[in-house]
């Protein structure tokens, strides 16, 4: 540009006041010799401008086409020294403006990750404590962190084993709730089972159902502490012990009185999800399960009856007196029992 600018004017005005005062020509001669040289410094100057003037037009439509999307290669140009510069750092700053842009894309991605792996953590532990919830209304909370650990599924199979069932039932309770309101007697069947279940819960057992005022508890469906007719005595025990101690406190509040009756048994029982395709419930069945809940008719108020498997797992732990064979209902042969005694 300043060789163009030198051509069209300096040059041509130079060489003509050197050629009038020092060449010794006339003004006619000069003025015939300058023409052509104004010419071609006119016409040479021109072409250099109009050269960087394209220069500067395609330097213009390259950053035009880099804004609008239409390329992303760097600008390629021949040029003068400053147009050269002046795309050297454009291609300059795009380069560092795409790692910048390949970045925030990296992180982008690695967020969305984040926020996928967040969702999937936040939804696995909502879901696992919905099942503690839910777990912790049928076992302890000694026994909850042990299925929840279990990668079998503790308490999913469907099976056959070997468990303890224990029944408890409040002697002549219809007659009892004939003379209580209905307020009064839910309030008594929440507060006994309250102390019933939490012993259950205290001695590894699992809480089967409640039917009426009938408690059904099972014991040797998780793995834990001591063996599992050992942990059903010991539950029908404290069971009684609480019952007496209850009793002695609404005798002084001049409330009905009640005992309880237990029967415990243990054999081969099947395990598993049982009821139809809207109400599931985990239960055991089976004839381990049916001569536990005999027993328990046959107890009277205050009396653990355990039948002939229990007893034989735990001779000698518990003061056991034999009530010899006793018939029971739907039971062809006889069934050898026993009275667990308290100290």
């Amino acid at each position: 540009m300043l060789a163009a600018l030198a051509l069209m004017a300096i040059i041509p005005y130079l060489l003509f006041v050197y050629l009038y005062v020092f060449g010794k020509i006339s003004a006619t001669e000069t003025i015939i010799f300058y023409i052509p040289v104004v010419l071609f410094s006119t016409v040479t100057g021109y072409s250099l401008i109009r050269k960087s003037a394209d220069d500067v037009f395609h330097l213009s439509n390259e950053t035009r086409m880099l804004q609008t999307g239409e390329k992303s290669d760097p600008i390629q140009i021949q040029a003068d020294r400053e147009l050269n510069e002046i795309a050297s750092n454009f291609n300059s700053l795009l380069g560092r403006l795409d790692q910048v842009k390949r970045k925030n894309q990296e992180q982008a991605t690695q967020l969305m990750v984040y926020s996928r792996d967040l969702a999937l953590s936040y939804q696995r532990t909502k879901q696992e404590e919905e099942l503690r919830n839910r777990l912790s209304r049928y076992v302890g909370n000694n026994l909850v962190e042990k299925l929840m650990d279990a990668k079998g599924g503790g308490l999913v199979k469907t099976e056959r084993r070997e468990v303890t069932v224990l029944f408890a039932d409040i002697r002549s309770f219809t007659s009892i709730a004939e003379r209580m309101t209905a307020e009064e007697v839910v309030f008594l069947l929440n507060q006994y089972f309250s102390v019933m279940v939490d012993i259950v819960f205290k001695n590894n057992g699992l809480l089967d159902k409640f039917v009426g005022d009938q408690l059904i508890a099972v014991f040797g469906l998780v793995e834990s502490s001591g063996n599992a007719s050992e942990n059903a005595i010991r539950t029908a025990l404290e069971m009684q012990e609480a019952t007496e101690a209850m009793m002695k406190k609404r005798l002084q509040e001049n409330q009905e009185l009640f005992e309880v009756g237990i029967g415990v048994n243990t054999g081969q029982a099947i395990i598993g999800n049982i009821g139809s395709a809207n109400r599931m419930d985990y239960t055991v069945i089976g004839d381990c399960v049916n001569i536990a809940a005999r027993l328990e008719q046959m107890a009277l108020g205050g009396e653990i009856i355990i039948g002939e498997q229990t007893f034989l797992e735990n001779s000698g732990q518990f003061t056991i007196e034999s009530r010899g064979e006793v018939y029971v209902k739907n039971k062809m042969e006889p069934l050898i029992c026993y009275n667990v005694l308290r100290n």
